[in-house]
Formats: C-alpha cells, structure tokens, sequence
C-alpha cells in the first residue's frame, strides 16, 4: 500500500456544534512527537483547519489531540516574499483541491507569494523546502503564547511556550531551526501583537510575547530544517544534528518507510470495493498517530523526558495525547494484534506516569487532565496481561498501581477514580457526582480488570474479591423501567426518569447509550432483563427507537445528540464510544445474525472516505479502530477476556502480518453489498461454531473464512462468549 493515495482531511470538516470526524491532517511519523499541518482558520480556535479554505496562514506544528483538549507549544511557519510597507495580515492563500495532504507529506502552491512549499517531517521535527519566484525569500513565524530565541547566520535556537494546562506553569518548548541559506538580518523584523516592526540588524537576541518574526534571505529556494525538545535547547539541537545531514527527499523516503512499517503490516485484496480499501488504511494511518512520544533518545541514545509534576527530567520512555475512556476498547486491543512491541513500550510509559505522579493516567495532554469517566487504562492493562504481553515484574507493579486507583481518593480531583470513597461505601457512585452510572460501570469494569492481572499474578482471593467487585454494576438495575439508572446515596433511584434523556448520571448519552457497558458480564445484564429472549427485545428496541434525545442536564444540544440523530440509525449511537460494541450485544443472546446485519450496514453507510466522512469525533484513534476490527470481521467487547466475537468481514481477503513471521487470512466468500449475513464460518478450513475467535488462535497464524450469503444460518453457537456469570 502506497502512502501519497491516503488523504489526511477525511473527518476534518467539522464545527464546534457538529463533528463529522474533529480530526486535523496530520503529517508526520507513526506516533511522532510533533505532528504538522495547514492552518487556514487560526480566528475558530481550535478548529483551525477547514478542508474547504483557501486560506493559508501556515504550516503548524502541533500537539493538539482533539479540539476539546487543545492545543500546547504549537508553531505556525508559513513561506513569504520580502515586504516593504507594513502589513497586518501575512497569510496567503492556495487551492486545496490541488494540494497534497498525506501521512508523511504536505504540499501546495501559495498564490498571494508565488511560493512552492512542501513539508515532511521525523518523529522530532521536519523539513520544508519552498521555492520561489525571486531572490526575495523569507519566512515568517507566528509565535503565540511568551518566546526567547537567538539568531545566527543560518540557525535560530530558543523556546515557546503557549499551552492550554500543565503541572508546570513555566513548560516550554524548545526549538532550533536551520535553513540552508543565510539569514539577511538586516531585512529581519520582529512584529509586536500591534504590528510595530522592530529591526533585528544587531540585536539577535529576542524575547518576548505573543509576536511575528519574519526573516528574509537572498535567493529562491531555501529548505528549512527543524527540531523540538522538551527538555532543553541542547536536546533540541541534538534532535536536530541528528536529520541535518538528511536532505529533504531522504527524509521523505525515511517517513514513507515509517508509515510503510505498521501500514503493511495488513494487506488487503479486494477490487472491486476500492474506495473502501481506501477508507480502510485511512482508519489505519490515524491508528498509528496517538498517542504520541513524549520521550527523547540522548547523547547516548537512551530514552529520557521532562517529567511536568517534579518539572525535571528523568530517564525512561513517555507517552501522552490519548484518552482511555475512547481508546481503551479499540486502539489498544488493536495493537496487541498489530504492533504488540510498541504496545509493550506505551505500558511502560504509562507505569512511568504512575511514578512520578501516584495514579495512572487517564486523559493525557501533556499530563494528566482528569477529564471523562473512569481509570479504563485498567484494561489495557488487563488485556496485555491476558495475552502475555507483559513481565510477572510489571504486572505487580502495575497491580499495584490498579489497587492505588481503585481504593485512594486523591485530593487532586485529576487523578485517580471519582468518588472512590462512595463507591467502596454503597458499591455504586451515587448521583451526588457528576456521570455517576458512567462511573459505577466503569468501576465495576476496572474491578474485573483488577482480578484479571491478579489471577495472572497467582493471587486468586484477591482476583476473586475483584470480581465480585465487578457485579457492582447490579445495584443501579432497575427492575421496574429495566433500565440502569442513577441512585441517590440513600438507595433511592432517581426520580423523572426518561430513557431518552441525557445527562442526569450518563455521559454523552442516555440509558440507551450508557445502560449497556457491562463489558464483563453480558450474559448477567441479560438475566436482569428476565433472559436472554427478553434482552434480545430490549437490543431490537434500542435500534427501532427512533434517534430522539431530551438535553436533560446538559441545558441544551451537544453535538453528540445532533450526530446521533443526523445518523439516523435509531439509539444505536456509533458515532460515540459507547455505543461502539451494542451492535455485537446481539451475538450474547444468540442472534449473530443481527450482529452481522447491523455491523455491514454501519460500514457501508456510515463511514466514506471525504472530510465529512466519519460520523462523531474519532477521538484519538478509537472510531477509526472500531472500523478497523469491524471490517475485519471481529471485535473485543471485553479486553481482558482475549476473546473477540466474530462480526462480519468487509474485504475479500485480508493478510494480518503477525511476530515470528506468521500470517492470519480473513477471507469473504461471495462477498457482495447485498449478502448481509453469514451462512457458516471455518478456522483453518475446518467448521466453525464459536461466537468469537480467541486471541491465541488468532496469533498463532492460519485462516478465517466467512461464507456470506442472503439469509442467515440458524445454527446455534456451541459455547458462549465469556461473562462473569457463566465462566466463574
């Protein structure tokens, strides 16, 4: 699969009221430290790129996960021609239906400046190579937030700092730029917020805040070459040495190479649905952007990061831009099949956040923001243990750190579990908190994922106490609406209650969206509702109902209610992470054949590849990992299990390239839009009737094959998929 063909901008063309994607185009290399991009509409915050913009304010560097996080230590530099009179606004202009957008390069044609630009970067900095049409070159840099740089002949070296939060008030990004021709300081200006320029002829040394340096040089092309630390300026130009010596198309052909290492990792074959192989290494590419490194190798090649909470540096490996309440269920999952070396380095990164900080992460940006329910970090965790993927030393480590979360309260509200104190005392979170259902069913999740790393351990009181801690999920059931509902710390369940209604002890939804999350204990929820027949009525119910929603304690509409319903595919919310594993609920109550519809039609519709393509907020990589694995035809309902239940393959044939050069093949047979179900499945070429396809079997190579077809099979699963309360 050849890179240039994936265009970044699928998703990009969303608003803070709506989201078909709120991605960025990010180039760069897989999980690099900075990413880059076009910023054409720097007056919308953080949704400064518009796909359908002609705009040109720059290319920026960026570390911005999500517009709802924020950027920090972001750079725009944007290419001009030399001025003569004073000017408020730089910014040029370009066609984007011209330019190019891919992984690992950007490149346009500036109208207003006549300037040939094109960019591609490293894992810590880039390349841009501009080429214009006079001996009148130059390059302005935007820097917002306060800066402190020093000029030389071809370098500048400094730092920024502009970030939306941070242990440290006083981080900073360090910078050290080199360009191939000599500055002329004499054409160098330095603009004030108020576009007062100041000359630069004698004094190199500039410090400041919120300002513009535009600096000039005498000929028609220049490449500039960039790097950035967060640890000092030294490292930055450590990082920098490093790619000096790579010109501009060896460090394209070393980026391509990057992104070709996890890309290939997967071959498709399948042509006659091109567009959707297509989308499918699209939903790739952002698989393999966060989270991102926040670790740099020093003179010695050993890896090293700035640690904001001591605000010191310290040595080992760092990671940060993710969000385990999104990415939990897909991206990770993904990874221990894919790429379960860098998998293995993130848990160490992240046991690294635990040390310095007390409490694993839950939301990093740079460090913790404590935002969103639960400490589902818990089951990454529990899946890589489960696959072996973790040392006997690393998993008491990081039971331990489970343990922390799971029974401290911090004084810091950012770290660890809300509500621990309550929810050891009633075995819920009461409604007194914010999200309470969201947060008892993460717990009780995070409890099972706790026994999980504890059986591995050989600590099986301890597991077993877990694991009845993850039937805690059971005190919110109310057996009259047979609904999971919200409770007061008396008991009493919460009065006016309507389905339909968000907020109110759910996050980002209603019952319907959030009343399913008990991963561990499917078969369980199913007794609840009187059965498994009556909770097949209730699935078939929450996709007939109508996408209606009442803003309930929100106040008004969030995007995700108008996404749901602009969706139109009933309560069923897959445009938000928690409805992502409803539609393979159906496979729990013996209806595969409900899965399977439900999961083709999803792919087919609800996804193309254009920048109004995705259907909510991809958020880190987990919408593009829910239709990564759909379309391979499986899912993990419940990492940690090492189970994930068969769906329905999209492709016809699939290559998963495994460690110790093993393969696994998916293969569709009769493989057309209109053959909605499967008729049998094989494992080796042998029959095959288990709902689900385990971890194991899965790495240990061979075949899958889906005989698709108009009606589905009426055979009977011979054993269900896993749940505490049939597999105790």
């Amino acid at each position: 699969m050849q890179i240039t063909p994936i265009d970044t901008r699928v998703g990009t063309q969303s608003k803070y009221r709506f989201s078909n994607g709120n991605t960025l185009p990010l180039t760069g290399t897989p999980f690099a430290m900075n990413y880059f991009t076009v910023q054409n509409n720097g007056t919308e915050g953080s949704w400064f790129f518009d796909p359908q913009s002609r705009r040109f304010e720059g290319f920026r560097l960026t570390h911005q996960p999500s517009p709802w996080v924020g950027d920090f230590q972001h750079l725009q530099i944007l290419p001009i021609n030399r001025m003569t009179t004073r000017i408020n606004d730089f910014a040029g202009s370009f066609d984007y239906q011209r330019a190019t957008f891919s992984p690992s390069r950007i490149a346009l044609h500036d109208n207003r400046y006549h300037i040939d630009s094109e960019l591609t970067a490293s894992t810590y900095g880039a390349v841009i190579r501009s080429r214009y049409e006079q001996h009148a070159a130059g390059v302005q840099f935007e820097l917002p937030g306060k800066f402190e740089l020093t000029l030389f002949k071809h370098d500048i070296v400094g730092w920024i700092s502009n970030f939306s939060e941070c242990e440290d008030p006083d981080f900073k990004m360090y910078i050290a730029l080199h360009f191939s021709q000599a500055l002329d300081l004499a054409a160098t200006h330095l603009y004030t917020i108020n576009c007062d320029p100041i000359t630069v002829t004698e004094l190199t040394h500039l410090a400041g805040q919120d300002a513009r340096l535009c600096v000039f040089f005498n000929s028609a092309e220049n490449e500039l070459q960039l790097a950035t630390s967060f640890i000092s300026v030294e490292q930055a130009q450590l990082n920098l040495q490093r790619q000096l010596p790579k010109q501009f198309d060896q460090q394209l052909t070393e980026a391509n190479q990057s992104w070709h290492h996890y890309l290939n990792r997967i071959v498709v074959d399948d042509v006659q649905h091109s567009e959707r192989v297509q989308m499918f290494y699209t939903m790739l590419y952002r698989l393999f952007l966060f989270p991102q490194k926040f670790y740099e190798l020093d003179t010695q090649q050993q890896p090293v990061h700035y640690d904001t909470k001591a605000r010191m540096v310290r040595s080992g490996v760092l990671y940060t831009n993710n969000g385990f309440w999104d990415t939990y269920k897909t991206v990770y999952p993904f990874y221990s099949i894919i790429a379960p070396e860098i998998l293995t380095e993130m848990l160490h990164g992240f046991l690294n956040s635990y040390n310095e900080t007390g409490f694993l992460p839950k939301w990093l940006s740079p460090d913790e923001r404590g935002m969103m329910p639960g400490t589902l970090i818990d089951a990454v965790i529990a899946d890589a243990a489960s696959k072996s993927l973790l040392s006997q030393t690393d998993l008491s480590h990081f039971l331990e750190a489970m343990l922390t979360g799971a029974t401290v309260q911090s004084p810091d509200s950012k770290y660890g579990r809300r509500g621990t104190e309550d929810y050891l005392k009633y075995g819920y979170v009461p409604n007194t908190h914010d999200e309470s259902v969201n947060h008892t069913l993460d717990y009780a999740y995070s409890d099972y994922c706790i026994s999980v790393v504890a059986e591995q351990l050989g600590k099986p009181e301890l597991a077993q106490k877990y694991r009845k801690n993850a039937l805690n999920y059971r005190h919110l059931f109310d057996s009259d609406t047979q609904f999971i509902r919200a409770k007061d710390p008396a008991g009493h369940f919460q009065a006016n209650f309507s389905a339909t209604e968000w907020g109110n002890g759910y996050a980002e939804g209603s019952a319907w969206q959030n009343g399913f999350a008990v991963y561990q204990d499917i078969a369980g929820l199913a007794q609840l509702h009187g059965g498994q027949q009556s909770f097949y009525q209730k699935l078939v119910t929450l996709v007939n109902t109508p996408p209606i929603f009442e803003v309930g304690s929100y106040g008004f509409e969030i995007h995700e209610m108008t996404e749901m319903n602009a969706l139109n595919f009933g309560q069923l919310a897959i445009s938000n992470q928690p409805s992502f594993h409803i539609p393979y609920l159906f496979t729990y109550v013996d209806h595969p054949e409900m899965t399977q519809l439900l999961v083709k039609q999803l792919l087919m519709t609800a996804f193309t590849d254009r920048p109004d393509g995705l259907p909510g907020d991809e958020d880190n990589g987990s919408m593009a990992g829910w239709y990564v694995l759909s379309a391979l035809g499986f899912y993990p309902v419940t990492p940690g299990s090492t189970e994930y239940i068969l769906g329905m393959p999209l492709f016809d044939k699939v290559t998963l390239k495994l460690p110790d050069n093993k393969q696994f093949v998916i293969e569709a047979k009769q493989n057309v839009d209109h053959h909605l179900f499967v008729k049998d499945w094989l494992v080796n070429q042998q029959s095959y009737t288990l709902p689900f396809i385990t971890h194991q079997t899965l790495m240990a190579g061979g075949t899958l094959t889906a005989n698709l077809g108009l009606a589905p099979s009426l055979t009977k699963p011979t054993k269900m998929p896993f749940s505490i309360s049939i597999n105790n």
